[in-house]
C-alpha cells in the first residue's frame, strides 16, 4: 500500500464533497444534488477501477475512509428507522380522518403490497423463461460454493418451523427487543405493536376523550421531534450517495458482471416491467404516471444506491406527504408496512426467478401450471416479514426455495452480481410501497390531487 496514493484518493473524494456542499450553499435543488452525487460517484468509482488493479490495497484502504461518510450515513438512517416506524404508525391512528376507514386502509395497503408481489413473481417467471435462464449455465467457484454453504446453514435454522410457526414469529413477544431490530421479523413486529396501541387509543378516544387528547399531544410532539431528526439526517443524502456509489463501482467485479450479463439483464428487464406495472396502476386510478416518476426519482435514486428499503423510509414518507398529496396517516402506514410486507423486488421477482432457474437441476419442469401457481402462491405468502435491510432478498429466497423443495445452496451462484441486482430490487420495493400509499389514498378519497399534480417547487431537504 502506498500512503500517498491513499491520501490522493481521499483528497479527490473531499473535493467532490466540497462540490456538493457548494451546490447546497447555492440553493441547488435537492433532487439535482442527489443526481449530481450519483453521477460523480459513478465517475469517481470508474476512475479508481481504471487507475488501480482489481483488489488493489490502495483502493480498499481508501474505501475504508469513504465509508465514514457512506456507511456512517446509512447507520444514521438505520438509527431512526425503528423509532420512525413506531411513531409513524401511532401518528397514523391519531391522524385518521375517519376511524371507520382503518380496516379499509389496512386491507387496501396490504392487499396492494401482496397482490403486486404475486404479479412480480409472475413477471419473474415469464422473464426467466424468455431469457431461457438455468442455474446449470453458471460456473461455481470458491466464493459461490462458500455462499451456498452459508445459505444451507441459514435454511437449516428455518426448516424446523411450519408455516403457522413462521406466522407466530411475526408477533411481538417482547416489543422492546424488537425495537432494537434484533430479529429478522422485528420491523413487522413493531408495526403490530404500534397498531395495538393505536387501536387502544381509538377505544379510549370514544370513552375518555380528554385522556385520548392528552395522549395524542404526546404522540404529535414525539413525531415532530423524530421528523426533525429525519430532516437533519436527510440533508446528508447527497454526500452519502456519493460515497456509497463510489464504493459500489470501485469494488464491482466487472469481469463477473460481463460473464453473468444475461442474468443481470434479465433481472433488470423484470424489475423495469414491474415498475411499469406500478405506473399502469396509477394511470388506472386517474393519476398522471409522469408526475409520479418526476417526484419519486430522488427517493428511488437513494434506494438504488443504499440498497436499503428501511433506510429509504424517511424519504419515502416525506415524499408521499409533501409531493404526492398522500394523507399523513396513509403515508405512514404504507411506508412502514412496505418495509416487511410484499416487497416486489426482493420478495417477488428475485425468488421466483431463482426457483425457475434452479428447478431443472432437480428434474422439475418449472413451466407446468401446477409449479407456476404453487410458486406464485408461496411467494405471496412468504412476502410477509421480509426484512427491509440488506439480506431481505436472501431471506425470501430461502423461504421460497425451501417451500418448493429446491436446493437452497444454488442461490449462492449469483453472489458476484448480487449487489448490482439488489440495487434495482430495492428501488422497485420502495416504488411498490409508495404506489400502494397513493392508490389507497385515492380510493379512500384522502388524496390531495392538487398537491399531486402541482409542479415541483423544491424546498431544502
Amino acid at each position: 500500500m502506498n500512503v500517498w496514493f491513499v491520501l490522493l484518493n481521499i483528497l479527490v473524494f473531499l473535493v467532490l464533497i466540497g462540490v456538493l456542499f457548494h451546490m447546497q450553499r447555492k440553493n441547488v435543488s435537492f433532487s439535482k444534488r442527489v443526481f449530481a452525487a450519483l453521477g460523480l460517484g459513478i465517475v469517481f468509482g470508474l476512475g479508481l477501477q481504471w487507475v488501480y488493479e482489481a483488489g488493489d490495497e490502495n483502493v480498499t484502504q481508501s474505501i475504508e475512509w469513504f465509508n465514514i461518510v457512506g456507511t456512517g450515513y446509512i447507520k444514521l438512517l438505520q438509527m431512526i428507522v425503528m423509532p420512525l416506524v413506531f411513531v409513524s404508525i401511532l401518528s397514523a391512528f391519531s391522524k385518521l380522518k375517519r376511524s371507520s376507514n382503518l380496516g379499509k386502509i389496512s386491507v387496501l395497503i396490504i392487499g396492494l403490497l401482496v397482490g403486486t408481489t404475486a404479479v412480480a413473481a409472475a413477471v419473474g417467471i415469464a422473464t426467466t423463461a424468455a431469457f431461457d435462464l438455468e442455474a446449470i449455465q453458471i460456473d461455481q467457484g470458491n466464493a459461490e460454493a462458500a455462499r451456498g454453504v452459508q445459505l444451507e446453514e441459514r435454511a437449516a435454522a428455518l426448516e424446523g418451523q411450519s408455516y403457522p410457526q413462521k406466522i407466530l414469529e411475526l408477533l411481538p413477544q417482547n416489543p422492546f427487543l424488537d425495537l432494537t431490530g434484533e430479529r429478522a421479523t422485528s420491523t413487522i413486529a413493531v408495526v403490530i405493536f404500534a397498531a395495538f396501541i393505536g387501536i387502544a387509543y381509538l377505544g379510549v378516544q370514544r370513552k375518555e376523550p380528554e385522556a385520548a387528547e392528552f395522549f395524542k399531544k404526546i404522540v404529535d410532539s414525539i413525531y415532530a421531534v423524530v421528523m426533525r431528526i429525519v430532516t437533519l439526517v436527510l440533508r446528508l443524502t447527497p454526500f452519502g450517495v456519493l460515497a456509497i456509489m463510489a464504493r459500489t463501482v470501485a469494488l464491482s467485479d466487472f469481469d463477473a458482471i460481463m460473464k453473468l450479463g444475461e442474468f443481470v439483464g434479465a433481472s433488470y428487464v423484470a424489475l423495469i416491467i414491474m415498475f411499469l406495472i406500478h405506473l399502469i396502476l396509477l394511470t388506472l386510478t386517474g393519476l398522471n404516471p409522469v408526475t409520479y416518476v418526476k417526484k419519486v426519482l430522488p427517493v428511488l435514486a437513494f434506494a438504488f444506491t443504499s440498497r436499503s428499503s428501511a433506510g429509504t423510509l424517511p424519504l419515502n414518507i416525506q415524499t408521499q406527504k409533501n409531493k404526492l398529496g398522500v394523507s399523513e396517516g396513509i403515508a405512514n402506514f404504507s411506508g412502514s408496512f412496505g418495509l416487511s410486507i410484499g416487497q416486489n423486488g426482493c420478495a417477488g421477482v428475485y425468488p421466483a426467478m431463482l426457483a425457475v432457474m434452479i428447478a431443472p437441476t432437480v428434474g422439475m419442469n418449472p413451466f407446468t401450471p401446477t409449479f407456476i401457481f404453487t410458486l406464485i402462491a408461496i411467494v405471496a405468502i412468504s412476502s410477509f416479514g421480509v426484512a427491509g435491510v440488506g439480506g431481505g432478498a436472501t431471506f425470501a429466497a430461502i423461504l421460497v426455495l425451501s417451500a418448493m423443495d429446491l436446493p437452497v445452496a444454488l442461490a449462492g451462484l449469483l453472489i458476484s452480481i448480487e449487489p448490482l441486482i439488489d440495487m434495482g430490487r430495492t428501488a422497485v420495493n420502495v416504488s411498490g410501497a409508495m404506489t400502494s400509499g397513493i392508490i389507497t389514498s385515492k380510493v379512500t378519497g384522502e388524496l390531495d390531487t392538487e398537491t399531486y399534480n402541482k409542479e415541483m417547487i423544491e424546498a431544502e431537504a
